[in-house]
């Protein structure tokens, strides 16, 4: 952080609505937020777009710029028109208008990045959205429980397929492999001074960013705080029936040699007792401490913006990264809201 800004460079990674829940608790600890989403969307408007004019899917990319977008009034018709989704039965049906400006942009302007810089000023963000590769990317998993013997595993392809599959999820891998990395998104990373990965789908949105080799790399040389968000629950389909431990020994065996300094869980989906001492033990696998807050809405499994931007001050702020075992955070009611709420 430099001496200027009050405010550390953040950097979120992820997709869908848990990258959007990130970038609207982010927004409110800093003015410079950058989202580096994923782009293996096959489904929707984004995988029609996709397939259709071979742009990279935009669903996920409009809606981090949607999650950042300035709350000014003249803004917010716009922000309001770019999720705008059309009904009907026509050619248009199902498509958001902001997927179609982002795929417009791109084939005005030759290149995604621009083409979202371009719609990132319509909209006044402070800080980018990026996408985690410059060419659209596969997902494809190997699942077990879609046979007749539950231990033979069956590989199936498409995030769409990941996501909703009523298997059991072993491991993903990203079509082709090894991708190359967006540029942009590297050097953010390597500037950043806090880096937060999830919530999210986890195969299909948190992973696929730790399969992009130049990507991981950066993620592991970085100096920035490192901080992963767990989901509220399981997510029915792709993580059905894991424990809160289990989605840290998949995101391990898919991200050999990372560690992070944090990992936050709500404190009401895992409470005191012997299910945190395993998730303690699990997060020593990334040398990480565990922090448990309150960072849920109440009775939903969505997580509340201003919760999780209160809980990301503290760790910017303290305590130090290299101290071991779990902290209980404040909660918003003991301490106010991050400062750029």
């Amino acid at each position: 952080m430099t001496e200027e800004h009050a405010y550390p460079a953040v950097v979120a990674l992820g997709g869908g609505h848990g990258l959007f829940a990130t970038l609207s608790a982010a927004r409110r600890l800093s003015r410079d937020v950058t989202a580096v989403v994923t782009v293996a969307d096959d489904g929707g408007s984004s995988g029609r777009l996709r397939a259709e004019l071979g742009v990279i899917p935009p669903g996920d990319l409009r809606m981090a710029l949607a999650a950042l977008a300035a709350d000014d009034p003249d803004v917010q018709d716009w922000t309001d028109t770019i999720q705008h989704r059309f009904g009907g039965i026509g050619a248009l049906a199902g498509h958001s208008v902001g997927n179609l400006m982002l795929a417009g942009l791109t084939e005005v302007l030759g290149d995604p990045v621009a083409a979202l810089d371009e719609l990132a000023r319509l909209l006044r963000i402070n800080g980018r959205v990026l996408p985690m590769s410059p060419i659209a990317l596969d997902i494809e998993a190997d699942v077990q429980g879609l046979e007749a013997d539950p231990r033979v595993s069956r590989c199936i392809r498409g995030q769409v397929a990941v996501a909703t599959t009523p298997g059991k999820v072993r491991r993903v891998r990203l079509l082709p492999a090894n991708p190359p990395a967006c540029p942009d998104a590297v050097r953010a990373i390597e500037a950043a001074d806090m880096v937060v990965l999830g919530p999210g789908s986890w195969f299909s949105s948190v992973i696929p960013h730790v399969l992009v080799p130049e990507l991981l790399d950066t993620l592991i040389a970085t100096v920035a705080r490192k901080v992963l968000v767990l989901n509220l629950a399981p997510e029915p389909g792709e993580t059905a029936g894991f424990s809160t431990e289990r989605h840290l020994h998949v995101l391990s065996r898919h991200a050999p040699g990372l560690a992070v300094d944090f990992v936050v869980v709500d404190s009401a989906s895992v409470p005191p007792g012997r299910e945190r001492e395993h998730l303690d033990r699990a997060a020593e696998q990334f040398r990480a401490r565990v922090v448990y807050a309150d960072v849920s809405e109440h009775g939903t499994h969505t997580h509340h913006a201003g919760k999780l931007a209160s809980v990301l001050e503290q760790l910017w702020s303290g305590p130090d990264p290299g101290s071991r075992g779990s902290v209980v955070a404040e909660t918003p009611e003991e301490r106010e809201s991050a400062s750029w709420q």
